[in-house]
């Protein structure tokens, strides 16, 4: 038994009357507006293409910023023995309240080589990788905020020939146009003259098209505005020719950026002279958000079915862990994490004890060395003694022969002593008898001298 639904309309403003006519459910834009705002916006492009074609000079241009700094151009024998690299740069932007998570992924030593041969397999592997790690942390039981990390937008650079396609351009965009958005760029079209760079775009598309190739078109927008309407006219431009500079001029009184040549002036953001403008609106201002929906909706899910499929079909034991997790029902999933967490404590606790084990080890052993070297420290100290008793008792057994001797000494020099002291009292006993005898004398014969 199917609901039957009724439709009513509502005025978007009140009545004269109040608020009969106005429920309110045409907020929901607004509301939808703030939690995008307050969340922010992330956007992941990634440029390919031979070292040389101007790659960071148009990503600064794009978003008039420098995102990251160009490295030196590589000699011959670099060139000759250089492989494929992936270098992802993140930085933060805000405009007008609005908060870009950005990251370009840039590819050096594409198209570099001698042999180019598998030469996007690191890129694929990339594109891989990004869509795995996203389809993992969406079919966890706890599913936490995790950034999106996935390529939305593919900017591949051609070589401004003005003849064809290379192989190499052709199997590339055929090796990657069903997991990511191409968008084919003409590198420095200031190299090519308005005629030229219009047969070369056609010639471009006719081999895109012979070789069933399935580029971004920038599909319509559905809107009515000036901006959209401009943005659709635009699409007759593909693929972009575009110019790239970083350099501020002033012409015409103005200021622009350009490139300046002897013969004349090639302004960046003139329609006039190459589609730097019109690159720009339909990948941020008007369709960076159907990338990322076409990225989510087909791309994505090409090969979440993939992997599904993969492991419906085959057994999962014969597949990766980390994809025989999509296959099992949320309680097993669930015990298979708590399984994990588990296994994790025990891992840390065991790597615990083992650094504990081998610090008690490291103190046992710094110990014994210590006790070691206080006993051979003891044992240098009482030897040390031992030899200093062994001086003192032969210094006392020295002295004592000394003090023997010496005590001998005296006592054979005070028997002298008391027989020269013996001989001396008794000769001065003499004298002093003979002088007082004479003064005796002296006085007797005073005294007779003075009777006269």
């Amino acid at each position: 038994m199917m609901a039957s639904i009724k439709k009513y309309s509502f005025t978007s403003k009140a009545s004269a009357k109040g608020m009969e006519g106005y429920v309110g459910f045409a907020n929901l834009p607004n509301q939808v507006f703030r939690k995008s705002v307050k969340k922010g916006f992330e956007f992941t492009v990634m440029v390919v293409g031979e070292s040389g074609l101007g790659k960071s000079t148009l990503l600064n241009s794009l978003f008039l910023t420098d995102i990251y700094t160009p490295a030196a151009y590589p000699s011959v024998e670099e060139r000759l023995n250089k492989t494929v690299s992936i270098k992802p740069s993140t930085i933060e932007m805000k405009e007008g309240g609005v908060r870009l998570r950005l990251t370009v992924v840039d590819t050096p030593g594409f198209g570099d080589a001698v042999d180019n041969t598998d030469c996007w397999k690191p890129i694929i592997e990339y594109i891989d990788n990004k869509f795995e790690e996203y389809l993992n942390a969406e079919s966890r039981v706890f599913r936490s905020p995790f950034p999106d990390d996935r390529v939305h937008c593919c900017l591949y650079f051609i070589a401004p020939t003005g003849h064809c396609l290379k192989p190499l351009d052709i199997e590339f965009m055929k090796r990657l146009h069903n997991k990511v958005n191409v968008v084919p760029v003409i590198a420095k079209a200031d190299t090519l003259t308005h005629d030229e760079c219009t047969k070369f775009k056609k010639q471009i598309l006719k081999e895109i098209e012979e070789n069933d190739i399935g580029i971004y078109r920038f599909p319509d927008l559905g809107g009515d505005d000036d901006d959209d309407v401009a943005a659709v006219s635009m699409k007759d431009r593909i693929p972009f020719a575009v110019v790239g500079s970083n350099t501020v001029l002033e012409v015409n009184g103005k200021r622009v950026r350009a490139r300046v040549y002897p013969w004349g002036v090639a302004e960046v953001e003139n329609v006039d002279h190459c589609d730097f403008v019109a690159l720009r609106n339909m990948l941020i201002r008007t369709h960076m958000q159907d990338l990322k929906d076409v990225t989510n909706d087909t791309h994505y899910e090409n090969y979440r079915c993939e992997k599904l499929a993969a492991m419906t079909v085959g057994s999962p034991t014969n597949q990766p862990s980390s994809n025989v997790s999509l296959s099992r029902s949320p309680l097993e999933q669930l015990e298979a994490e708590k399984e994990e967490r588990e296994m994790k404590l025990k891992k840390m606790e065991q790597e615990m004890e083992q650094v504990f084990e081998m610090k008690v080890k490291e103190k046992k052993k710094k110990l014994k060395d210590s006790e070691a070297e206080l006993g051979k420290k003891n044992e240098q100290m009482w030897k040390q003694l031992d030899q200093q008793n062994k001086e003192l008792e032969e210094k006392r057994k020295q002295f004592e022969k000394e003090r023997g001797q010496y005590e001998e000494e005296l006592k054979s020099n005070g028997l002298k002593g008391l027989e020269r002291s013996d001989s001396s009292t008794k000769s001065l006993k003499s004298v002093d008898g003979f002088v007082k005898e004479k003064d005796k004398e002296s006085k007797k014969k005073d005294k007779k001298k003075g009777f006269f």
